[in-house]
This record gives structure tokens, C-alpha cells and sequence, in this order.
């Protein structure tokens, strides 16, 4: 055996264990470590976009998903299974021998790659420390940010987010705005806001409303002013992992249940002050514990206060 094929099994053997390790790893931390399926991101983000960039050079770590073969290969482009052995094998001979390999072919969303042709070479080259390669890159632009550490589980957030912009049209009309959820179904709580909204624009005006005049009104007199509230009194230091919408929907929940309790509006202030003082780190499952239907009843979703 020659030493370039000793070399090319040894690293084949060694991919695979790896591969086997960050399985085990992401299974103990109940994550995932699969590439993201392009299939799966086109038929839920909206392209609104498409152009072709030539030849670029990309980084490895923003490569993250696979237009063919993303149940062969994990997120690091480690082989899953022996199948890949031959021909994984033969781009890692030639690496080794110094062969020139042609450029890989990516798509681009965002700040994210997906491997068009050359999932074996990003394979070997991402085992072998590489950082860069070169790469012929189609783009496809979309409406929403993302990010190559994003899950699928992020990708449905993102699919509601996309939903959410098309049906508004915020990004055009408030082309600053940045809304995102760290849970499921808050972009349809927003929809009612902003339909809620509307409603008592129509009744306070006397006229019909359009809902691009609603949808602007809603972000500048209601949404803005919560999140500068959000932000001024740092609450997102007192709930981790959570987000700017995530406290505004919670916090107008808020609102209207000490609005019902005190039978008058507390306003964004007061009710972002109560709100934090009650929930903040753990607190509010301190008082799950001694009063859970209480909590549960303020932790409903109500309507947008008028």
C-alpha cells in the first residue's frame, strides 16, 4: 500500500469515528447535528431573488446544508455511513497527491451555503483543517435573516417570519424592522394585534382604515414604544434566550390582565415594570408553584388593549 492510500484510509477511519462522536454528542444534548435539507428552506422561506455570483471564495464554517445529500453528511461534513468510502477516498487521493479539483458549486441564502456539486470535496477538505475553498455561487435573496448555526426548528420560525413580512409588507414599509420570535405561533398573535388595531383606528377615525396605514401605526405607536421600554430597562438580561417580540407579546398580556385587575390601562411602563418584577429568573415559576391558576390565566394570550 502506498503511503498516500495509507493516508486516505487513515483519514477515512478518522472521519468516521468523528462523525460517530458528534452523532453521540448531539444525541446526549438532545440537538441535532444534521445538514440543512436546501428542499426544506426553499419551500418555506420566500425567494424573492435570484442571480448568479461567479466564482468566490467561501468560508468552510458558513457552508450548512446540502441540496442532494444532506442525510449523508452531518453539519461538519463528516461521512455517515461506508457508502461514501470510495469516492470520498479518491478526492482525498487527490487532495494528498496535489491534483487540482474543480470549484465547488454553492447556492447562497443569506449568509448561508448549500452545496450544489461537491459534497465529498468539502468533506475532505473540511477534515484536513481547510478554511476557504473556491466556489461557483448561484444566490437566492430572500426577506429574512439567516445564519449557518440556524436548526430546523429555527427554519419554521423563520418560515412564520417570511409569512409574516409577505402578508404586511413591514420590511418595505419600515425597512429597520427586525421582529423575531424564539417560540412558534407569534407572528399569528401579531396578525390579531395588528387586525385589533385596525379595528379601533375605524372606530376612533370614523373611516375605514387600509392596512398598510394600520400595519405602520401599529409598529410606531405600540410595537416601538414597548421595545424601547424592553430595552431601557434591560429585560432581556433578566430572560435569556428570549427575544424583543417575545417580551412585547408576553408584556401587552400582561397589560391587559392588570387592566381587567386594576380597571385601568398601567401602559407600557408599568406593566414592562410588574411584568419583570413578577417573572424575572424563575419567579414566575416560584409563583406557578403557589398559585398555578392565577399564573396561567396571565400567561393567556388576550386582546391588544385599545
Amino acid at each position: 500500500m502506498s503511503l498516500v492510500e495509507h493516508d486516505a484510509q487513515a483519514q477515512f477511519r478518522r472521519a468516521r469515528r468523528l462523525a460517530f462522536f458528534a452523532r453521540l454528542l448531539a444525541w446526549v444534548r438532545g440537538t441535532s447535528d444534521d445538514l440543512l435539507p436546501l428542499a426544506e428552506v426553499r419551500s418555506r422561506i420566500r425567494i424573492v431573488g435570484q442571480h448568479y455570483r461567479g466564482l468566490q471564495t467561501v468560508p468552510m464554517q458558513q457552508i450548512a446544508g446540502s441540496e442532494g445529500r444532506y442525510h449523508d453528511f452531518n453539519r461538519q461534513f463528516l461521512p455517515r455511513h461506508m457508502g461514501l468510502k470510495e469516492r470520498w477516498l479518491s478526492i482525498n487521493r487527490a487532495h494528498l497527491s496535489e491534483v487540482p479539483l474543480p470549484p465547488v458549486e454553492l447556492y447562497q441564502i443569506d449568509e448561508i451555503y448549500f452545496v450544489k456539486d461537491g459534497n465529498h470535496r468539502i468533506s475532505v477538505a473540511r477534515l484536513l483543517g481547510q478554511a476557504y475553498v473556491d466556489a461557483l455561487v448561484t444566490q437566492l435573496d430572500v426577506d429574512v435573516p439567516l445564519t449557518p448555526n440556524m436548526t430546523l426548528h429555527d427554519l419554521l420560525l423563520k418560515a412564520e417570519y417570511s409569512d409574516f413580512l409577505e402578508w404586511t409588507e413591514l420590511a418595505r414599509l419600515r425597512p429597520d424592522q427586525q421582529i423575531e420570535f424564539s417560540e412558534l405561533g407569534g407572528y399569528l398573535a401579531l396578525m390579531g394585534h395588528i387586525n385589533t388595531h385596525r379595528y379601533f383606528m375605524g372606530l376612533e377615525q370614523n373611516r375605514p382604515i387600509e392596512n398598510a396605514e394600520a400595519i405602520c401605526d401599529w409598529y410606531d405607536t405600540i410595537y416601538m414604544p414597548m421595545v424601547q421600554e424592553i430595552r431601557e430597562q434591560n429585560l432581556l438580561a433578566d430572560f435569556p434566550k428570549r427575544t424583543e417580540a417575545d417580551l412585547y407579546r408576553w408584556i401587552m398580556d400582561h397589560r391587559w390582565y392588570l387592566r381587567e385587575q386594576q380597571g385601568d390601562d398601567p401602559g407600557t411602563h408599568d406593566a414592562a415594570l410588574d411584568f419583570r418584577h413578577r417573572f424575572k429568573r424563575g419567579r414566575g415559576w416560584l409563583r406557578l408553584l403557589r398559585s398555578p391558576f392565577q399564573f396561567l390565566r396571565q400567561m393567556q394570550p388576550q386582546p391588544l388593549p385599545a
